[in-house]
C-alpha cells in the first residue's frame, strides 16, 4: 500500500505507546501532569473545568444574626383580617342561598297562588265609597253607652257632645252613665231629655270638637237598599252588619205591661241586630244615617234568649231628627196627633182598618169632616190594618204635616186631607 494513510481491519493492531510526558519542574506540578497517562482518559473528549464546592463541615449550622434593634412585624392585623373576610363571605353565602330557597319554593313550604300585583293597595286602604270606607268614615261617630247594669249605643249628633240614643236605654240611669268612642276613650255623659212614647233621648257628653254623623233622608230610602248597621251588640263593641231595607213603614207596638207603650213606624232591615245594638246608627251606602237601631223580632221566649233571626227595626231618621231637635231646643218632645181616639178593635171583621171611636170637636180629624164610627183604610198611601197602624204612621209626621186618608163610612168609601197638629196635653 501506498499513501499517508494506513488502513487495516485490525488483524495487525498493536499497543499504541503513550507519549512521553513533559519533564520539568512545572510540568511535575501542574493538575494536568498525570493526564496523560490517565488509562481512562478520552483523548478526544474536550477538555472541561471543574469547580470544587464549599467544604463540608463536620460541626452544627451557624445560628443566623438578627439585627436585635429591628421591629418585630405583627401578624394579628392579618389574622383580623382573614377573619372579617370570612365572616362576610359566609353571610353572603347564606343570604344568597336563602334567596335562591326561596325563589326556588325551597325552605318555606309550598308557595299557593300567584304573587300580588305590585300596585295593589295595602289591607288598611280603601276607597272612601267602598263599604270599608264608609266604615271608616262613621266609625268615630258611634259611641257605646254604658248605664248601669246595662249597655246600649249611639251617635254624636253635634260637635259639642249631643248623642242621640234611644230612650229604653238611658231608662232608669244615674250619675255612673257613660260612653265610649271606637278609639277606646271614654266620657261621662248625662240626660239631657227623653220621649218614652218615641223611644228616642239625647244625652250630653262631657267632650268638644267631636265628628257628628251626616243624616241622610228616611223619605227617600227604597225597599233593597243597602244598609250597615253600628253599635256594640251584646256588648261587642265597634261591631258593624251590613244588609238591605227590608220593608218600610213597619208598625211595631212595643213595650213592657203596664209600662209606656211604645209605637214604631220602622224601617226592616235584615242586617244582623242583638241587644247593644240599640240607640245605634243604621247608615246607607253613603254612610249617611237614616234610622236608630231600636226593635228586634225573635223567636226566643224571654229577653234574653233574644237574638238576630233577621227581623230588626229602626226609627226612621227623619223622626229621631226632628225629636232630638226638640229635646235639645226645648228640652220636650213635640207629639203629633190626629185629634181622635181609636177603638181597641178595627173595621169590620176581615176587612181591616182603624175605626174612630171618638173625635175631638176642634182637632184636626174634625176640621177634616171625620167622624166617630169611621173607618180609616190608608194614611198617606200606606194601608192600615189596626190602630197601631194609624198611631204609628201618625206620629211618624212632623206636626203640621198634611196627609191624605181614605176611609169608610157604612158602605161608603171617602177621602179627606188632614193637616196633623202638635199634642197641646
Amino acid at each position: 500500500m501506498s499513501g499517508g494513510i494506513d488502513v487495516t481491519d485490525g488483524w495487525n493492531w498493536r499497543q499504541p505507546q503513550p507519549p512521553t510526558p513533559p519533564s520539568g519542574p512545572s510540568a511535575a506540578g501542574s493538575w494536568w501532569s498525570d493526564a496523560l497517562a490517565d488509562p481512562w482518559r478520552d483523548p478526544h473528549a474536550p477538555a472541561a473545568v471543574v469547580v470544587p464546592g464549599a467544604p463540608v463541615s463536620s460541626g452544627p449550622a451557624p445560628e443566623p444574626v438578627s439585627d436585635p434593634d429591628a421591629p418585630r412585624r405583627s401578624y394579628a392585623p392579618v389574622l383580623l383580617i382573614c377573619l372579617i373576610t370570612a365572616l362576610l363571605a359566609g353571610a353572603l353565602g347564606s343570604t344568597l342561598a336563602y334567596v335562591f330557597a326561596v325563589r326556588n319554593g325551597m325552605g318555606a313550604g309550598t308557595t299557593l297562588g300567584a304573587p300580588p300585583p305590585q300596585t295593589a293597595p295595602s289591607a288598611v286602604q280603601r276607597a272612601p265609597d267602598s263599604q270599608a270606607g264608609v266604615v271608616e268614615k262613621v266609625m268615630p261617630s258611634v259611641v257605646t253607652v254604658r248605664v248601669t247594669g246595662a249597655i246600649g249605643s249611639g251617635f254624636v249628633a253635634t260637635t259639642d257632645g249631643y248623642v242621640i240614643t234611644n230612650d229604653h236605654v238611658v231608662e232608669g240611669a244615674d250619675k255612673t252613665m257613660s260612653v265610649a268612642f271606637s278609639d277606646g276613650t271614654t266620657a261621662s255623659a248625662k240626660v239631657v231629655g227623653r220621649d218614652p212614647e218615641s223611644d228616642i233621648a239625647v244625652i250630653k257628653v262631657n267632650r268638644s270638637r267631636l265628628s257628628p254623623v251626616v243624616f241622610g233622608n228616611s223619605d227617600s230610602i227604597a225597599v233593597g237598599d243597602r244598609v250597615l248597621a253600628f253599635g256594640a251588640p251584646l256588648g261587642l263593641v265597634n261591631t258593624v252588619t251590613d244588609g238591605i231595607v227590608s220593608a218600610l213603614d213597619r208598625t211595631i207596638q212595643a213595650g213592657e205591661p203596664g209600662g209606656t207603650v211604645r209605637y214604631y213606624a220602622a224601617i226592616q232591615t235584615d242586617a244582623a241586630v242583638n241587644q247593644g245594638n240599640s240607640g245605634g246608627p243604621l247608615v246607607d251606602a253613603d254612610g249617611r244615617v237614616i234610622g236608630m237601631n231600636s226593635v228586634i223580632r225573635s223567636v226566643g221566649g224571654t229577653e234574653t234568649e233574644a237574638g238576630n233571626i233577621g227581623l230588626a227595626f229602626a226609627i226612621p231618621i227623619n223622626q229621631v231628627r226632628r225629636v232630638a231637635k226638640d229635646i235639645i231646643d226645648t228640652g220636650k218632645a213635640r207629639r203629633t196627633v190626629i185629634g181622635a181616639e181609636v177603638a181597641a178593635t178595627g173595621g169590620l171583621v176581615g176587612s181591616g182598618g182603624a175605626r174612630l171611636r171618638a173625635v175631638e170637636p176642634s182637632g184636626p180629624a174634625a176640621a177634616a169632616g171625620l167622624k166617630a164610627g169611621d173607618v180609616l183604610t190608608k194614611i198617606d198611601g200606606h194601608v192600615i190594618e189596626d190602630g197601631t197602624d194609624l198611631i204609628a204612621l201618625v206620629r211618624k209626621h212632623d206636626p203640621g204635616a198634611t196627609v191624605a186618608v181614605e176611609y169608610r163610612r157604612g158602605a161608603k168609601s171617602q177621602t179627606a186631607s188632614v193637616t196633623l197638629a202638635e199634642d197641646t196635653n
